[in-house]
């Protein structure tokens, strides 16, 4: 019997960790579109790449680079951050996926340089979309 309530308390600790660092990943691979898909559309545009042009690509990366700026101008915590820290229970993470998906993602710096980077960044991918703009296909 002692040994089942112990496996039931385990899962119940592991649940919560799982599904942080399941959202953990998320977070990291929102991130990689936002920085790598400006850069990917640069690169394509360099090369003459169609696919740069697609506007369900290019609109869907400017909302989000929009919404990050907009929350660190406005001063919120990314949603995803705060779920992340509620389901941890404001624990790191302890698995070998989440350590190093939180390194990847979090570095240690003042809010204000963030926001200046989101709002640079934001604004890079306007500049990117007048002189590289979206096309729809010719019907």
């Amino acid at each position: 019997m002692e040994r089942v309530d112990r496996g039931r308390a385990q899962a119940a600790r592991e649940g919560p960790a799982i599904g942080a660092d399941a959202l953990l990943v998320v977070h990291f691979l929102i991130t990689a579109f936002i920085v790598g898909g400006l850069v990917l559309v640069w690169i394509g545009a360099a090369l003459g790449g169609r696919w740069v042009r697609n506007p369900w690509f290019r609109y869907a990366h400017l909302g989000a680079i929009i919404f990050v700026a907009a929350e660190a101008v406005l001063g919120y915590a990314c949603p995803l951050t705060l779920w992340e820290d509620l389901l941890r229970g404001g624990a790191r993470p302890e698995s070998f996926v989440g350590r190093w998906v939180y390194r990847l993602l979090y570095y240690q710096a003042p809010d204000w340089l963030f926001t200046v980077l989101y709002v640079l960044w934001g604004l890079a991918t306007l500049l990117t979309l007048r002189l590289v703009p979206p096309r729809r296909r010719a019907a």
